[in-house]
């Protein structure tokens, strides 16, 4: 049985730091994907790590330097650790895995989704 747990989420003052986990049961070597949601707006995608090599993959500019994925294959549990949070960083946080090893970008390339983490930066 494929699932995916998100769990790590709060309520953190700017400067702050969290440490998503995505507990993946059923998942081998796929490549795992965090994206992220604010009402009204798309799901954006975050950043990846693939099953293959462990290559990782940031999508947003100004996640990269303050966030590191990372997954821990024993576990099959991938990792977001977020650092310097800022209030723009506040949304649903989702973690996504994909049939294939490779990483991808949109959402739509998704197959298996988590039920999301509430992540709120604020003073």
């Amino acid at each position: 049985q494929f699932e995916l747990v998100e769990s790590g989420g709060g309520l953190v003052q700017p400067g702050g730091s969290l440490r998503l986990s995505c507990a993946a049961s059923g998942f081998l070597d796929n490549a795992i994907g965090w994206f992220r949601q604010v009402p009204g707006k798309e799901r954006e995608g975050v950043s990846c790590i693939s099953g293959s090599d462990g290559s990782t993959y940031y999508y947003i500019d100004s996640v990269k330097g303050r966030f590191t994925i990372s997954r821990d294959n024993a576990k099959r549990t991938v990792y977001l650790q977020m650092n310097d949070l800022k209030p723009e960083d506040t949304a649903v946080y989702y973690c996504a895995a994909v049939i294939l090893r490779r990483c991808y970008s949109d959402a739509d390339s998704y197959d298996y989704w988590g039920q999301g983490t509430q992540v709120t930066v604020s003073s």
